[in-house]
């Protein structure tokens, strides 16, 4: 997600920890930075053996917790939230769901079915990144759930293009210590990782499939933006070996879908760099000094480089880097009066109503939230020790396409931080056969986006988007992944 961020901080951070993934707020940069300075340039090594072991046979279930007892579909039933709009008809889920008992590590998760037909329709998880954002109020709240609050921070409106028009959706808050899920054991929230969290979000859908037996065998797709470039891959590539070890078949995988991913440290950061320059946001002779004095691909950076970064942030100015033509939130907002707003509207503190919203009380009673008293309040991301991390997500996307599921990657245009850019530059990496030459697609009568078919993977792009595609873009969004789950590429009129 995103809030106003001063870009000269954000390019800093970037630029002095080059394979720092991408992030949704202020908030997270000094927590990036002290995570990123701590990894060694040995790390690509060391996780490439933490991943061969958790996709060995009998790696995975010591400490797992398959078919925990500890909830109900109906006793998660969320009748109505505090102060929703009236009219609205589908049925609502919230509570927690056990991943390791013996931790007592336990995710939070809210699902959505769809008005119509739900039980035609696919199943589809969210994931936002961070890492350790929550996919909860950010994903559901700011983006592409049914709900959205107004700026009170107390009352609700419709979003007119929520996903759950096509799809039932699950909201999981993932790793523990993310918004309300948690742990009983304070040693996890120094331990969260890649490898975990996809060990963790593989025991969810276990264990949630058994509290919603009707979705066992379901059309299942992953979806999520930003470091969930990695948390979707890891996890389907997850998915994908356990059913081979293990012969779990109720998860039945068929797609996955990232938006402005954060996928290569260096891919990124040399795709940040040309994007700035690319759309007048510095100078040539600072785009010049850059490439002529940093090494993308070491890191090794001189002064003069040093110096070349800190000209091209102070030549940038304030502005978000997550929408570079969007407003920003200037001052934490107090309370307002007015109680509607506008789906056409960027509000740049919707945010701070979520935070409001999602810390009443009676709110949490409704979810079946903080069920064991937090002594923290809900916060959008939390800033958890992050241990592991592979530099690129390059050999996971090949073993993706090549199991034959479906691979989309999609970009807002308008964000510098997980730029489209970086995408383009991350797929010609892949080395794939064009199918479908590049070509816009429509909404409306107006250009969409533009799409490009490749042998195994579909790219697409959304106008006028920053890093949150559903919230900047809505009802493009909602075309684009109408389109993905039908398996065709979006409206060519």
């Amino acid at each position: 997600m995103r809030i106003p961020v001063i870009i000269g901080l954000v390019l800093f951070s970037l630029f002095l920890c080059m394979y720092s993934p991408c992030h949704a707020s202020r908030s997270e940069i000094e927590y990036l930075q002290k995570m990123m300075n701590s990894q060694s340039s040995s790390l690509g090594s060391v996780l490439d053996a933490n991943w061969k072991h958790l996709n060995s046979k009998d790696s995975f279930f010591s400490s797992m917790s398959i078919g925990q007892k500890d909830g109900s579909m109906e006793a998660d039933k969320v009748d109505s939230l505090p102060r929703q709009p009236k009219g609205l008809e589908f049925n609502q889920y919230a509570g927690y769901v056990t991943v390791d008992a013996y931790s007592g590590r336990a995710l939070f998760y809210y699902f959505v079915e769809s008005p119509q037909d739900s039980l035609r329709k696919p199943l589809v998880l969210w994931l936002n990144g961070g890492p350790g954002c929550s996919s909860f109020g950010v994903g559901a709240m700011l983006e592409l759930g049914p709900f959205r609050v107004n700026s009170d921070g107390e009352t609700l409106y419709a979003n007119e293009y929520a996903w759950n028009k096509v799809a039932n959706i699950i909201f999981l808050e993932s790793p523990a210590g993310v918004g309300f899920s948690y742990s009983n054991s304070t040693s996890d929230y120094k331990s969260s990782g890649d490898k975990r969290t996809a060990d963790d979000t593989y025991m969810f859908l276990i264990n949630w499939l058994e509290r919603f037996p009707q979705y066992k065998g379901r059309d299942f797709y992953i979806t999520g933006e930003s470091y969930a470039g990695h948390y979707v891959p890891e996890l389907a590539d997850t998915i994908i070996t356990k059913k081979k070890n293990i012969n779990h078949t109720n998860i039945n995988l068929k797609g996955i879908a990232i938006g402005n991913g954060y996928f290569d440290g260096v891919l990124n950061f040399k795709a940040m760099i040309d994007y700035i320059w690319t759309h007048a946001l510095n100078s040539d002779e600072t785009h010049e000094a850059i490439l002529s004095t940093c090494n993308f691909t070491s890191g090794n950076f001189s002064e003069k480089c040093y110096n070349a970064l800190i000209s091209a942030s102070m030549e940038i100015g304030n502005i978000d880097g997550y929408n570079i033509y969007a407003p920003i939130c200037h001052v934490l907002p107090k309370a307002k009066n007015k109680t509607t707003s506008s789906m056409k509207e960027i509000d740049p503190c919707a945010e701070f109503y979520v935070i409001a919203y999602l810390n009443h009380p009676e709110v949490q009673q409704a979810l079946h939230a903080n069920i064991t008293g937090l002594p923290y309040p809900w916060t959008v991301c939390s800033g958890l020790d992050w241990n592991d991390t592979p530099i690129t997500m390059l050999p996971t996307i090949k073993k993706l396409i090549a199991s034959g599921i479906r691979v989309w990657l999609y970009s807002g245009d308008l964000d510098i931080v997980c730029s489209v850019t970086s995408t383009r530059y991350f797929i010609n990496k892949l080395n794939l056969t064009i199918k479908t030459p590049w070509r816009p697609w429509y909404t409306n009568e107006e250009v969409g986006g533009y799409v490009v078919g490749y042998e195994g993977l579909t790219f697409a792009t959304v106008r006028g988007a920053g890093h949150m595609v559903p919230r900047n873009q809505p009802e493009r969004a909602l075309a684009m992944i109408t389109s993905f789950l039908k398996g065709e590429l979006p409206p060519i009129a």
